[in-house]
């Protein structure tokens, strides 16, 4: 299985949360640490991603949540040829807008956030009641990004306050891109196949 890059967003993952959980539960999950995790700026994330790509000697898998579904278009639409090969695939969970009206205050330059296709392998997971992203702009992103989509009913923010704690069935669509082909799972718009 291929190693995991956990990047959180806005005020970082608490204990609870299941990217902390997942870092528990296998070795080979590792968070990217931010300096500032309330009012970042999206450059000084860019910047973090890329230095902890390139220090990679074999591929990984990114394990986004909200803000850091824009971070990743960001650091795509402008790294380096050895940075976009270090990553072979990309989970981006609750993928927040930064333009939508519930956006937090203080964060700068994560808007507008880029509609180029990414170049890996990668899965949306969105909500039908996310606050932070309109479910027609998550399948936007997705459709741009050139993403797999899966739907969650009314799971908010897929978070600790939606009810998601360990949150196995997101764990599967991780080991499902750490196994490191395209067709190693199944999505549909309605949800996990």
């Amino acid at each position: 299985m291929l190693p995991v890059l956990v990047l959180p967003g806005l005020g970082n993952s608490g204990p609870d949360h299941w990217q902390s959980q997942w870092e528990r539960r296998d070795p080979q999950c590792r968070r990217v640490l931010q300096d500032e995790w309330d009012s970042p700026d999206c450059a000084d994330w860019v910047a973090r991603l890329n230095a902890e790509l390139e220090q990679q000697d074999a591929p990984v898998v990114l394990a986004a949540h909200s803000a850091a579904c824009p971070l990743i278009a960001h650091w795509a639409a402008g790294a380096a040829a050895r940075a976009l090969d270090a990553v072979q695939a990309a989970l981006l969970v609750a993928p927040s807008d930064p333009a939508g009206p519930n956006y937090p205050k203080g964060p700068t330059g994560f808007n507008p956030v880029p509609r180029r296709r990414l170049p890996f392998v990668s899965i949306v997971v969105a909500s039908t009641n996310d606050p932070y992203v309109e479910l027609a702009r998550a399948r936007e992103y997705a459709s741009c990004w050139g993403a797999a989509l899966v739907v969650l009913e009314n799971s908010g923010h897929i978070n600790v306050a939606s009810g998601f704690g360990p949150w196995p069935e997101g764990f599967e669509l991780l080991a499902r891109l750490r196994a490191g082909s395209e067709t190693a799972y199944a999505v549909t718009s309605g949800g996990m196949a």
